[in-house]
This record gives structure tokens, C-alpha cells and sequence, in this order.
């Protein structure tokens, strides 16, 4: 697994990188605070997060999830222990996205704010606004790594131009280059990642950290009809996958993991950690039996046959 160059040192990114979207939205303080030491002790150290999180929610603002995490690093008195990610430029409710230079240098300070930290270790561009010149924002980022606010940038969601736009202008401007892309990327979702992004994380030689690693929960097999989901904050995420393909990529999953004696999200945590070009997937726990899972697929190797059978089912 590759290392993330963080600052002037490389930190090793943990196996599996916890998705911080749950707190203050599926997880409230004190249920949060406890999946945090249960995470540290099971020796993941690296935690994701946004500024957005979790503004979808009824009554937030976004915030809500830098917050928690500020107040638990604060009570922990760990924050030399953790690799802290957050991003910017999602809708904050305004309406539109925001990558401009002078969006990112206000909106940093918010951030260390409620993380209740002075730098941030990866801080990465959310999603693209399509109109800020790629420059602009990364002289946002040359000032705040200049600082010592932020030590390494990364992007999210970029198309495959404006990304390698991004890079081009690093290199030509000495500007400071993404070193991390985190696409969505999953055994349900892989065609548009695989096909446009990943040829230029190789050339560009940046880490992968894929989001919804496990398809929103999709993958751990817990929905197989329209009733499963009824009650689910994540039913609009996962409704599509409800179909033949789904079903089938699931039935693969079932197979595999009757065989290693593990869970599901074990197994589809495992496809993606055995990607060459995936750096460490990024997955969210709300229990401590889905943070076994996080062990079991750490622990766990798939065979090349196992490999090749989720490959051809997921195949789009």
C-alpha cells in the first residue's frame, strides 16, 4: 500500500479510512465519541471529513460532523495521532459551489475552527465549481500550506479534465500539485473512475481514496428487496442499485464470503483494498460489529480467482 506525502514526512494512510459523513447524522455526539476510541484502538488513524457534513440533514448547517471530530481530538488530547482530512467547496445552502480563492482562504479558518486544530493534514477541493480558474484555487492552497494551515491538498469529483488541468498548472506554475484523488468507487460504481480518472492517478502518480466503498451499505447485503430499504436514511443511494446487476454482484459477494468465514463488507472492502491503484478506501461504521469488519477485511486476502470472479460480475 502507498504512502501519502504529507508535508515533508509519509505517513502511512491507515488500511481503511473512516468516513466521518455519520457524525451528526446517523451518529450523535456520545455515539460518535465511542466509535472514534473504538477506530484509534483498532489502529485506524486516519478520519475524512467536509465542511458539508452533514448539511443534508434536517435542522443542520453543516459542520456538524468537523465539530464532533474538533471536540473528541480536543477531549482525546490525540491529534498527533490522527491523519485529519476535510474538504471545501460543496453547497453550504447557498445555492452553488465554491472553489475561489478567496471562498477557500475564509472558509479554512471555519473549518480548524471546528476541528479545533491549527492545521489540517489533506484538505482537499469537494467538488468543482467549473468556473474558478484552476490556478486560482491552487494559489489558495500555496498560501494556506505556506502558512502551515494545510500540509497536502488532494481533489474529489473533478472531471477528467479539470483535474489533469490542475496538474498541468502545478507543474508549469509551481504551484502546489493534488497528491490525492478521492473518486466514488465501488464494486457497484466503476466504470467512470477506471475509465477517465484512474489512467491519470497513474501517470500523475496521486493516491486513490475512494468514497462509498461499500455503495452506501449496499454491499454489505443488508438490501435485497424495496422492503429492506422503507425505513433507510440511505434508500435514495442505494435504490438504484437494486437490479439485476446489484443482485448479482451480491450473490458473488455471498459465495466469497461463506468461503473466508468474514461478512460482506468485509469482502467488497477487500476487492478494493487489493486494487493496485486504491491507496486505502474510505468507510463509515455506526456499530462495533461494522468496525469488525473494517479487522476482518484488514486481516483477509482475496485470491486471484476471488479477484477475477468480483471483477467479471461487476463489470460494466
Amino acid at each position: 500500500m502507498e504512502s501519502l506525502q504529507l508535508g515533508t514526512s509519509h505517513l502511512k494512510a491507515s488500511p481503511i479510512i473512516f468516513g466521518g459523513n455519520v457524525f451528526g447524522w446517523t451518529l450523535n455526539e456520545k455515539e460518535s465519541f465511542r466509535i472514534l476510541d473504538e477506530m484509534l484502538d483498532l489502529g485506524i488513524t486516519m478520519i475524512d471529513t467536509a465542511d458539508a457534513y452533514s448539511r443534508w440533514v434536517d435542522g443542520n448547517e453543516g459542520g456538524e460532523s468537523e465539530r464532533i471530530i474538533g471536540k473528541w481530538l480536543k477531549e482525546r488530547k490525540n491529534r498527533d495521532k490522527i491523519t485529519l482530512a476535510t474538504k471545501v467547496g460543496a453547497d453550504m445552502g447557498k445555492g452553488s459551489r465554491n472553489i475561489s480563492k478567496n471562498y477557500i482562504l475564509d472558509k479554512v479558518e471555519d473549518s480548524l475552527k471546528r476541528l479545533q486544530t491549527d492545521y489540517i493534514d489533506l484538505y482537499f477541493t469537494h467538488w468543482d465549481d467549473d468556473k474558478t480558474p484552476v490556478e486560482e484555487t491552487l494559489e489558495a492552497y500555496q498560501q494556506l500550506i505556506k502558512e502551515g494551515k494545510v500540509r497536502v491538498i488532494g481533489a474529489s469529483n473533478l472531471s477528467a479534465n479539470r483535474l489533469k488541468e490542475s496538474l498541468d498548472a502545478s507543474a508549469e506554475k509551481n504551484l502546489p500539485k493534488y497528491q490525492v484523488f478521492q473518486p466514488e468507487y465501488n464494486l457497484m460504481s466503476r466504470k467512470q473512475f477506471e475509465e477517465n480518472i484512474a489512467p491519470l492517478c497513474k501517470t500523475y502518480e496521486l493516491g486513490v481514496t475512494p468514497y462509498f466503498s461499500l455503495a452506501s451499505g449496499f454491499l454489505t447485503g443488508k438490501y435485497r428487496s424495496e422492503k429492506d430499504m422503507e425505513d433507510s436514511s440511505r434508500k435514495g443511494f442505494v435504490k438504484d442499485y437494486l437490479n439485476r446487476r446489484g443482485l448479482e454482484i451480491l450473490n458473488a459477494l455471498d459465495q466469497i464470503s461463506e468461503e473466508h468465514q468474514v461478512d460482506n463488507a468485509a469482502v467488497a472492502l477487500r476487492w478494493l483494498m487489493q486494487k493496485d491503484i486504491v491507496t486505502a478506501p474510505i468507510a463509515s461504521a455506526t456499530k462495533s460489529k461494522h468496525l469488525a469488519n473494517f479487522t476482518q477485511a484488514i486481516e483477509m486476502k482475496l485470491s486471484s480467482e476471488e479477484m477475477g470472479k468480483l471483477d467479471e460480475v461487476s463489470k460494466m
